[in-house]
C-alpha cells in the first residue's frame, strides 16, 4: 500500500526534512561555517596584498605599489579622482618607506636602509665592473661623553660624524652610500678610486677639530674592505671584512695608548729607584770639559 505521508516535490528544499512535522529547516550552523569561510578568504586576500604592498614600498617600486594598492581598494576602473587618491597614497607610502630607512639624528640611511642600498649599489659595480670600497667608521668615545656630559652631547656628537663622513664623501647619494649601522658605527660605499685611506681620514679628524668649534673631537677608528668586480661578495661579507678591519685598528690604538700611559709611571718608578731611562740605556754622562750637545742641558 503506497504511504500517504506528503513530502515536497524534490529539489524545491535545500535543507533537510524535519520528519515530525513533514517541513525542511535551514541548517544555519553551516551557513555560518560558509559565511565565516567567505570572510577568511576576503581577510587572506587583503594580508596577502598588504605584505605585498609592504615589500614593494621597501623597494621603491612605485608601480607595483599602485597597483597593489588598486588591487587592495577593489577599483575596477581608474576615473580621475581615484588616479588622484591612488597617487596621494603613492607619495605617503614612498614618504613612510623613507623614514623607515633613514637615521633620524643624521639625515643618511639606517642599517636597513644602507644594507638595501649597498646591495643595489654592488650590483651596479659588479655590472659595470668597477671597483668599490667600503669604509667602516667607529666613534671611540661615544659613550665616555654619554657618561660625562649626558645623550644630548653624545646626540651631537653622532650628528657630527654624520657631516663629517658627508664632507669626506660629496657624492653620496649618486656614487657613494652612506649610513648609521648603530650607536656609533657608521659605513661609507664608494666607487672612487680616490677614497680616502685610513690615514686620511684621521688627518682630516684631526684638521676638521680646528677648523670647527665642536665641544668634543671625532676620535675614530677605521676600517677598509675592498670590492673586487671580477670575484664579487655580498653587501653583508663586505661590511663583514671592514668591521674586522675597524677592530684590528681600535685594538692597536687601545695598545699604543697603554704603551703612552706606562712609559711615564714606569719613569717614575725607575726614577725613585735610580735606574736607567725605560728606553733602556744609561742616563747620558758628559766628561768634565767636554760641552753638551744643542738642545740638551747639563
Amino acid at each position: 500500500m503506497p504511504s500517504l505521508s506528503w513530502r515536497p516535490p524534490e529539489g524545491r528544499y535545500a535543507g533537510p526534512m524535519d520528519e515530525s512535522v513533514g517541513s525542511p529547516i535551514m541548517d544555519e550552523a553551516a551557513a555560518h561555517t560558509v559565511r565565516l569561510s567567505d570572510e577568511d578568504i576576503l581577510r587572506e586576500r587583503v594580508a596577502e596584498l598588504a605584505a605585498d604592498l609592504r615589500a614593494a614600498a621597501m623597494k621603491g617600486d612605485t608601480l607595483r605599489i599602485t597597483r597593489l594598492l588598486s588591487d587592495l581598494l577593489q577599483f575596477k576602473r581608474l576615473t580621475p579622482e581615484r588616479r588622484l587618491a591612488l597617487e596621494g597614497l603613492t607619495h605617503l607610502i614612498d614618504s613612510m618607506r623613507s623614514l623607515a630607512l633613514t637615521d633620524e639624528l643624521t639625515g643618511v640611511y639606517n642599517r636597513r636602509g644602507f644594507l638595501q642600498a649597498g646591495k643595489r649599489f654592488l650590483d651596479v659595480a659588479r655590472r659595470d665592473l668597477r671597483s668599490a670600497y667600503l669604509v667602516y667608521i667607529d666613534l671611540n668615545n661615544l659613550k665616555e661623553v654619554n657618561d660625562s656630559s649626558g645623550h644630548a652631547a653624545g646626540d651631537d656628537l653622532i650628528r657630527q660624524t654624520g657631516s663629517f663622513l658627508r664632507e669626506l664623501f660629496p657624492s653620496y647619494g649618486v656614487h657613494e652610500v652612506l649610513g648609521r649601522l648603530g650607536g656609533d658605527e657608521f659605513a661609507a660605499l664608494t666607487t672612487d678610486r680616490k677614497c680616502p685611506s685610513r690615514s686620511e681620514i684621521l688627518l682630516r679628524a684631526r684638521m676638521r677639530q680646528g677648523l670647527i668649534s665642536d665641544r668634543h673631537p671625532l676620535s675614530l677608528s677605521v676600517g677598509l674592505a675592498y670590492f673586487n668586480p671580477l670575484l664579487p661578495i655580498g653587501i653583508k661579507e663586505l661590511l663583514e671584512d671592514a668591521e674586522q678591519a675597524m677592530y684590528e685598528h681600535k685594538r692597536t690604538l687601545r695598545l699604543a695608548s697603554a704603551a703612552r700611559n706606562a712609559i711615564p709611571l714606569e719613569r717614575a718608578r725607575l726614577a725613585r729607584q735610580g735606574g736607567p731611562s725605560p728606553s733602556g740605556g744609561s742616563p747620558p754622562s758628559r766628561r768634565p770639559g767636554v760641552p753638551s750637545a744643542p738642545g740638551t742641558t747639563a
